[in-house]
């Protein structure tokens, strides 16, 4: 048993190393390379003009529900300070309250916050302002407010007033929900990553089917053996791909607006990295023991082009569950989505960024392991009946044809 195996992981690791040797010092590795810098250039230019646009129409702007005549005196002030004071917001007049009258500041936040740039209310008199919103957009208003409202009241800011501040998301809300950003980031990105690359095992499998190349190792070596050696060796290519050009963009993506603007995982940056290598692995695998499985039953590569769209699709709605699972945390469709094979490592990558607990992932990639080799096995039993003949099966004789048969002399 044991040299049965072992021969078994010999096979795995010949046919790994052949296919992985033979793409990569081939011309194609070169424009695998090069493919992804097209989408990621349209990618980068629509993202940026998205950003000018969305910068433009939700600048963060202040809303202000005061005495009409502190209102006045408060726009005229922000308006002769706003090129000498730095971080000086804009201001939209909610609220112009009449003497004696008083507003919640919460409760008109709520009411104004849906689908509008206003992010912090200002309210009270001058002399004793109150400034409501979120934690982090009223700590960098502080101070511009503070001199603004003295210049309002006494033309000078000899005397600045004491700004009370109304936090309406706790510390820990806040961090909750930048924590989310970085998972939906994640998710995204494996789902990039996952279609861009998983695609070529099924043309490649075509490639060899057509070459006869496949009967050449199918008779030498276990099916399974074969199939395992071509997925390890695609997803060694990914890996390899992901390094270089992880070497020549993480640079950017870091001294840019890359890793600084999400929050930090619960799990931590090593240990969420470390994780996202392991379930786009097992992202690629199970997804391209699947596309193995289809290449080696499609005939010609126009096949694998007619096949190449429902693939593409099921990418699509497996990553559409995942992030609506995402939303769903701790209900019924969050474990199907992490039960389900081709889901789970995009929900536990996700879950990583927003839970610290680590005993589900062990769990998880023990069950993604235990699917990937079903799978395999699958694929390669159904090629092998299906595929792998020696002939045609003979044809049934007729009762009258071995009647006949009998009665010829031998």
């Amino acid at each position: 048993m044991t040299s049965r195996a072992s021969r078994f992981w010999r096979s795995i690791f010949v046919i790994a190393r052949r296919d992985y040797s033979a793409i990569l010092f081939s011309r194609s590795f070169i424009f695998f390379l090069l493919g992804p810098l097209f989408p990621i250039v349209v990618i980068a230019m629509a993202g940026g003009i998205g950003a000018s646009v969305s910068g433009q129409l939700q600048n963060p702007k202040l809303g202000i529900a005061m005495q009409a005549e502190d209102v006045d005196a408060f726009v005229a002030a922000r308006d002769k300070l706003a090129r000498t004071v730095p971080d000086t917001p804009e201001v939209v007049v909610v609220l112009r309250l009449k003497p004696g009258e008083n507003v919640m500041t919460r409760s008109l936040l709520d009411r104004v916050k849906d689908g509008s740039p206003i992010v912090a209310i200002l309210s009270g008199p001058l002399s004793n302002p109150k400034l409501t919103g979120a934690g982090g957009q009223i700590d960098r208003w502080e101070g511009p407010v503070t001199l603004i409202a003295a210049e309002a009241m006494r033309g000078d800011t000899t005397a600045l007033p004491a700004v009370n501040m109304e936090r309406t998301i706790t510390a820990k809300a806040d961090t909750a929900r930048k924590r989310i950003r970085t998972a939906q980031a994640s998710q995204t990105l494996l789902f990039l990553l996952t279609m861009l690359l998983a695609g070529m095992v099924m043309s490649n499998m075509v490639e060899e089917k057509a070459n006869k190349i496949i009967e050449v190792l199918a008779a030498a070596v276990p099916m399974d053996a074969v199939f395992y050696g071509k997925l390890i060796a695609m997803l060694g290519v990914s890996l390899t791909g992901l390094a270089v050009w992880g070497v020549f963009l993480s640079p950017i993506a870091i001294v840019g607006a890359g890793l600084p603007t999400f929050a930090a995982p619960a799990v931590g940056w090593p240990l969420f990295l470390l994780f996202g290598l392991i379930y786009f692995s097992f992202a690629y695998l199970l997804l391209g023991s699947l596309f193995l499985t289809i290449g080696g039953l499609a005939a010609t590569v126009r096949e694998v082009q007619t096949l190449s769209m429902p693939a593409t699709m099921l990418q699509l709605i497996v990553f559409f569950f995942a992030s609506y699972a995402l939303g769903a945390q701790g209900e019924p469709i969050e474990w199907v989505a992490i039960v389900f094979p081709l889901s789970s490592p995009y929900i536990m990558l996700a879950r990583s960024a927003v839970d610290g607990a680590l005993w589900p992932h062990f769990l998880a990639i023990v069950w993604q392991a235990f699917c990937v080799a079903l799978i395999i096995k699958g694929g390669s039993t159904l090629f092998r009946k299906t595929v792998m003949k020696s002939g045609p099966a003979p044809a049934k004789r007729s009762i009258l044809d071995r009647i006949r048969g009998k009665r010829e002399p031998a």
